[in-house]
């Protein structure tokens, strides 16, 4: 653990390139889209917009789309963060695109989708970080399919106006905004997040919509230790998380982060088991679990189990 933490300690010069990761094992290979995923990369395409399942080479993009499944990502495709594990652009962002929250609601209405996701890049250019865009997309998408469930997944607005009243005003049923890895390596991981602000931000969220589901995700593999991750735990039900993702770390290309190990199924397990016995209400854990991974499959079970 500690010949970890030291690798680890030394990659704050953000030098990675130089840095090799241990060889990925055989069944952490990604699958090719499949033919069945065609419908949602038409209609996507189509409508000019974009998800994150691109954007962040999600290795669960063949199976989610073949289900109908997908998480669309508002804003535009520039992140002005540059978080060392992500594959999404950095830079300046075009302006707001004020027609994209009816071509998302067309989008799901096309699809029939029952639940959608809903996620965006940071946009620190913005004084409000967005979270008007998202109260825009969301009505727009409750307009054209009443039924549908939705959950959104956003950065942390952090430093930004009003974005807690906004979100507040929002038809959602779950909140999700992800830690991403554990406090101490935030520095090198998440440059210009907070993970105190990040906990604040879903303990305010539960105050103010109490009958919505909280959500977040972490990552695994970073150099992380075993106790930091049960204390990320424990924070997260300190703030009355409901929903826990727990995925393995894959490194987009050699200018990210690089995987400082690679967790077996059953270490996944574990992980499982000790978060919900602290009282989760669902964890999926396993090597190529992500936020969005399963969520309408999770949220209904939730939501019989719960009456939620």
């Amino acid at each position: 653990m500690q010949e970890t933490r030291l690798i680890s300690k030394s990659l704050l010069r953000k030098n990675f390139s130089s840095i090799a990761s241990p060889d990925k094992p055989e069944w952490l290979k990604i699958k090719l889209p499949s033919q069945r995923s065609l419908e949602i990369k038409n209609i996507v395409n189509h409508q000019n917009l974009t998800t994150v399942c691109e954007e962040a080479l999600c290795p669960n993009l063949s199976e989610c789309w073949s289900n109908k499944h997908a998480t669309f990502m508002i804003l535009g495709n520039v992140c002005t963060r540059s978080c060392s594990f992500c594959n999404i652009q950095t830079g300046k962002p075009k302006i707001v695109d004020e027609f994209e929250p009816l071509r998302v609601a067309k989008a799901v209405k096309d699809l029939k989708l029952k639940h959608v996701v809903i996620t965006s890049v940071d946009r620190d250019d913005l004084v409000d970080g967005g979270a008007r865009h998202f109260y825009k997309t969301i009505k727009m998408v409750k307009n054209l399919s009443p039924d549908v469930s939705i959950e959104i997944l956003t950065p942390d607005f952090r430093n930004k106006e009003d974005y807690l009243e906004t979100i507040s005003l929002c038809d959602i049923n779950v909140f999700n905004h992800n830690l991403e890895t554990v406090k101490n390596l935030y520095e090198t991981i998440r440059p210009g997040a907070n993970y105190s602000h990040s906990l604040s931000l879903l303990r305010s969220i539960k105050e103010i919509k109490p009958n919505v589901l909280t959500k977040s995700g972490i990552m695994i593999g970073l150099g992380e230790e075993f106790i930091e991750i049960k204390k990320l735990f424990g924070d997260l039900r300190s703030v009355d998380v409901d929903f826990l993702t727990i995925g393995q770390y894959l490194r987009p290309s050699l200018k990210h982060f690089p995987v400082i190990k690679y967790h077996y199924h059953d270490y996944f397990s574990s992980l499982k088991e000790i978060a919900m016995n602290m009282g989760f209400k669902s964890v999926t854990s396993s090597p190529f679990a992500r936020s969005s991974y399963k969520s309408e499959d999770e949220y209904e079970l939730i939501k019989a189990k719960f009456n939620k």
